[in-house]
């Protein structure tokens, strides 16, 4: 049996495979990893927002109008006995207080919202922009992202924070957030049906790393 004799033009050529085989697996592990970590932190920063709606819903002010009443009982119990704790009670229920008019004040101001965006000068403007059949122009867009910021609190930051969102992302889900029909999103956005339907159902497995509707995107959209 003849032994084949590799030629250092050869082993150099071997070796050079391997090395690009090993650092092509360590990118692609090391890139697994990010969007692992990427996924994890847009999670966590999801449900942050999600428990500070809890806080700020009727549910989360009736939650802890019931935590205030345990803790006045405690005070109560208490009289003058054991200062220190009394105290630390006290100013649990004195952050539940200014955390329940935070979140009555965030509520009121949630209920006016619909009729704030609804009477302003850009939601007219978009409906007559429905009516002729035509879409949103840049000018547009800026008076449209002004109102929902001063109605809905750091909307745009709390999205951005999220995903790298394309002007196509963004604008749709203004509009979902203004409470536009599917159809009339299309239309001030130039697009079709089909891809308004695709970009909010992307944009739920983006940010969620799962896959979902579109109606599960307007949802959240509409929580925030």
């Amino acid at each position: 049996m003849m032994l084949t004799i590799l030629t250092d033009r050869e082993w150099i050529m071997i070796l050079l495979g391997t090395l690009i085989y090993v650092v092509l697996f360590v990118l692609t592990v090391q890139n697994s990893r990010r969007k692992v970590v990427d996924l994890q932190e847009r999670l966590n920063k999801v449900r942050v927002m999600q428990e500070q709606q809890q806080a700020k819903s009727q549910e989360g002010i009736e939650q802890n109008r019931q935590k205030i009443s345990e803790l006045e009982a405690l005070i109560r119990k208490l009289g003058n006995e054991n200062s220190v704790l009394k105290l630390e009670l006290e100013e649990k229920k004195t952050r539940l207080d200014y955390a329940n008019r935070m979140a009555e004040i965030e509520t009121e101001k949630r209920q006016q919202a619909e009729s704030v965006i609804f009477s302003s000068d850009i939601y007219a403007t978009m409906q007559g922009l429905l009516d002729r059949g035509q879409c949103m122009g840049n000018d547009e867009w800026r008076r449209l992202e002004q109102v929902v910021n001063s109605v809905y609190t750091g909307f745009t930051e709390h999205l951005f924070s999220l995903y790298r969102m394309s002007d196509q992302d963004y604008h749709v889900s203004l509009l979902i957030k203004v409470r536009l029909q599917p159809k009339d999103i299309a239309t001030l956005t130039a697009h079709s049906k089909e891809s308004v339907a695709s970009t909010r159902s992307r944009l739920f497995q983006k940010v969620f790393g799962q896959k979902g509707s579109s109606k599960d995107w307007d949802d959240f959209i509409l929580g925030l």
